[in-house]
């Protein structure tokens, strides 16, 4: 599996450097060096394993560019060649996680020297699983819940992907904290503590969403809201059927 965790780092990291700095090739080409200095540092040093870590790096580079064009052109079609991108290289690199050789090098010695709570003897490659699912919750996640929501059509038809305009901010933090949240807590046996965290969701907007007025644009809201919510959580609840 430490194919798989590399190439979810190597998303993670070019979706939060896209997020803190809109620079044109910097993140993708940030990710794509993380997930080769990260295989290098899982010790996949032999030529099949440097020839793998050569094609994650070009598919996340291929992420970070189809992720810039989708948003920046006009239409839902502009969106979905991201995502097909996304599918294809997550089946992918679980279809070959057999092939993948086993974690080790200088970040299995660091572990090895770790004495942290439930950190204490975590294998290598669980450990990369474990950093790249967390890590996509953060800004990642985002990216696909815009988009899907981009895709469909839904309330948003701006070309650049944005969110509807509101003068609430915390929304895009929102959403990386709720899918850690849910993670967590389902990696913890507190599944039921998860579904709390999205029944609590529900009843905060159930007055926004069940007013009277302007029932048209209250329509939209719902949509908005139910088909965001719902790729939200099937990120979080993905990347625990990956780790579980």
């Amino acid at each position: 599996m430490s194919w798989l965790g590399i190439l979810l780092i190597g998303f993670a990291v070019t979706d939060l450097i896209h997020a803190v700095r809109r620079t044109r090739y910097l993140p993708e080409c940030v990710g794509a060096l993380v997930a080769l200095c990260t295989g290098l540092l899982a010790g996949l040093t032999s030529g099949r394993d440097v020839a793998a870590l050569l094609g994650i790096a070009v598919v996340v580079l291929l992420w970070g560019l189809t992720v810039t064009w989708g948003f920046g052109h006009p239409g839902p079609k502009a969106a979905r060649l991201p995502l097909g991108v996304f599918l294809v290289a997550l089946v992918g690199a679980i279809a070959c996680s057999g092939l993948a050789p086993e974690a080790s090098g200088p970040l299995a010695r660091w572990l090895d020297s770790l004495a942290v709570g439930d950190l204490d003897g975590v294998g290598p490659d669980r450990f990369l699983l474990l950093l790249g699912a967390f890590a996509i919750q953060l800004s990642t996640g985002n990216v696909l819940v815009r988009l899907v929501l981009k895709a469909t059509g839904t309330i948003n038809p701006r070309a650049d992907g944005a969110m509807p305009p509101t003068r609430l901010k915390g929304g895009r933090l929102l959403g990386p904290l709720e899918r850690v949240f849910i993670l967590a807590l389902a990696l913890g046996g507190q599944v039921t503590a998860a579904s709390v965290v999205v029944a609590a969701k529900g009843l905060l907007r159930f007055p926004e969403l069940s007013s009277r007025r302007d029932q048209d644009r209250i329509h939209q809201l719902t949509e908005y809201f139910l088909l965001g919510s719902f790729v939200s959580w099937l990120v979080a609840l993905g990347s625990y059927v990956l780790l579980a």
